[in-house]
């Protein structure tokens, strides 16, 4: 992400006490993207608009690319032909519009699309008609068998390691991050956008385009809250342990336990709570009963 792209520059007034000033603020930009998707044959192309999702610009191809593969939309990286930004003639010609090429012999699975839904920077789940809509069926669902194994002391730093690496989150205070990591603690790729769903995708996108998934022996860190939308996109990915720095919401730890993820939430100040699938996770002097 171009982080100059990413921010913006605004006087406030800073009230501190009994004292005031005019100072220099930075925030962090957040702009509509649409999504379209182009498949069919030459001669029978078809365009639709599948998504508007605010998010901060920066990494868009990723954005889009992991929101279809989240959504059940593409099965993986060889259903694209190309990905590119559409230049529509706008007063402030603004690189807001991404379309999604599929191979000619690629037919999506558009059935939870048939009308446009709207999402937010704060809500992804906006415009579907239920839960049920958003459990679509991935090809990676993670293993309640799974033998991916993480140490307590090495879960513990990951949040700082994160930290280091949220470039505009440093300029802004703004932004969600996530980043994988792999069980040693290495910080494998980082994203970060307004909305905690859009980083998701990006990071999910980012790892289709470099042939990663199925993600099953990599470490999801969230730098917010665990939501029901997040896991489901988790495990679209066939990740197995998730770790957020905020709490889960009941939906996501109900869905985690249905798709044997191991969930950690509060990971932070030294400490964490473990929701489900405690076998993953190395502490020492104490028992798994898993």
């Amino acid at each position: 992400m171009n982080k100059e792209s990413s921010i913006l520059k605004h006087t406030i007034i800073k009230i501190n006490g009994d004292q005031h000033s005019a100072v220099m603020d930075t925030l962090a930009i957040e702009e509509p993207l649409e999504i379209r998707l182009a498949f069919g044959t030459k001669l029978n192309r078809t365009i639709k608009n599948v998504s508007v999702t605010m998010r901060t610009p920066g990494n868009d191809a990723e954005l889009a690319t992991g929101f279809l593969f989240t959504e059940g939309i593409i099965k993986d990286k060889n259903d694209l032909a190309s990905v590119a930004h559409c230049f529509i003639a706008c007063a402030e010609n603004k690189e807001n519009v991404i379309q999604v090429e599929l191979n000619e012999t690629v037919v999506p699975e558009l059935k939870n699309t048939d009308r446009n839904f709207y999402t937010t920077s704060s809500c992804g789940v906006c415009g579907k008609g239920s839960i049920d809509a958003i459990k679509t069926v991935s090809a990676f669902q993670p293993d309640k068998n799974n033998d991916i194994l993480v140490a307590q002391d090495i879960l513990l730093e990951l949040p700082d390691r994160l930290r280091q690496h949220q470039r505009v989150f440093d300029a802004t205070g703004g932004l969600h991050a996530c980043a994988l990591f792999n069980t040693g603690g290495e910080l494998l790729q980082v994203r970060e956008d307004v909305g905690r769903h859009n980083a998701l995708d990006k990071l999910i996108g980012a790892a289709l385009n470099n042939n990663w998934l199925p993600l099953d022996q990599h470490i999801l860190l969230l730098s917010g809250r665990a939501s029901f939308e997040l896991v489901q996109k988790a495990a679209m990915a066939g990740i197995s342990i998730i770790a957020a720095v905020g709490a889960p919401s009941s939906l996501a730890v109900q869905l985690a336990a249905e798709f044997g993820i191991t969930l950690v939430g509060f990971l932070r100040q030294q400490q964490f709570n473990i929701y489900t699938m405690e076998h993953r996770i190395l502490i020492p002097h104490y028992e798994n009963k898993d």
